[in-house]
């Protein structure tokens, strides 16, 4: 039970890692920032902030270099299974989103499973996005013009911290972007059962749950902000864009969560990539990876422009 990858990606896979996670692997991967090699322009500049009372929540602002007034903000969250990542993931998206879109970028640094499990890093979430709500005037953002967006488990912790949003009803979003969300700790669809998969295989997604839910996994009530798609009412939310690749294992969840949002009346796009394996974006240059990005790029800019 395989899932074809797109042919364009062949020659790179021999290549590409498939994430395994020991306790010495994982400390290997948390040594270096994972995008410490990003090649940045001077156009964007880029300040952390600690939240305050936040157990040390970090957040990155990336604004354009003598941009002014109040700008629509883009709240991300960096994937990572829940175990791995940080904020300088995102400098390269926000050095080419901030001039192009004219928006300020804000990257959540929220504490890692297993030594955080949930509900730890998903507060981190929400106290970094109240923060910015609350600052927003003083960064330069409009506090009526912010949506989120994540990949990966940050499109997991994106599509939970929605809910959440919802649900203490404190801070207005305008729309969320779950791109390839990890969102179901199941299992069970044919997708995430699948053989050979690509950069994140069915074994590193068992591993990232396990360690996220600590001692709640493979219970049958686990929370729907921990899990989104254990939530039965998902009204309430705002425009959604959900993309995935039919070679991801996250494809079915993803797409089954996308058409529960249309049934509850969440104006929601639906981008499903044929080929595209999880982690496709690191292929860049490749039609299919960018086509991948573009799409959800423009839907971006849509939603800043029209908001």
């Amino acid at each position: 039970m395989t899932r074809p990858v797109h042919p364009e990606l062949e020659p790179f896979l021999g290549s590409a890692p498939v994430l395994t996670f020991t306790p010495e692997t994982l400390a290997i991967m948390r040594s270096t920032p994972l995008g410490a090699a990003a090649q940045l322009s001077d156009a964007v500049e880029r300040v952390d902030h600690e939240v305050p009372d936040s157990g040390g929540v970090i957040v990155r602002v990336h604004r354009t270099v003598g941009a002014t007034g109040l700008l629509p903000c883009v709240y991300s969250i960096h994937g990572g299974g829940y175990v791995i990542g940080d904020r300088s993931m995102d400098d390269s998206k926000f050095d080419a989103w901030c001039p192009r879109f004219g928006c300020v970028g804000v990257s959540v640094e929220y504490r890692l499973a297993p030594e955080t499990p949930y509900p730890g890093p998903l507060e981190d979430c929400y106290a970094g996005l109240k923060w910015t709500y609350e600052h927003a005037p003083t960064l330069g953002i409009d506090p009526d013009r912010i949506g989120i967006t994540g990949v990966s488990a940050g499109g997991g912790l994106a599509a939970g911290l929605a809910l959440l949003v919802r649900d203490r009803g404190e801070i207005p979003i305008r729309f969320q972007l779950l791109d390839c969300p990890m969102i179901d700790d199941r299992q069970v669809t044919h997708s995430s059962r699948a053989d050979g998969l690509h950069i994140w295989s069915k074994e590193a997604n068992t591993y990232g749950w396990k360690a996220y839910l600590g001692d709640r996994y493979g219970r049958d009530d686990i929370p729907y902000h921990a899990a989104p798609s254990r939530c039965d009412d998902l009204s309430g939310l705002p425009p959604t864009y959900v993309c995935v690749g039919t070679a991801d294992g996250f494809c079915d969840e993803d797409i089954t969560y996308a058409q529960r949002l249309m049934q509850a009346g969440v104006p929601t796009d639906l981008h499903v990539h044929a080929g595209a394996p999880h982690g496709v974006a690191m292929f860049m240059g490749t039609g299919i990876a960018d086509r991948y990005s573009r799409s959800s790029a423009e839907w971006i800019e849509r939603q800043l422009r029209d908001g």
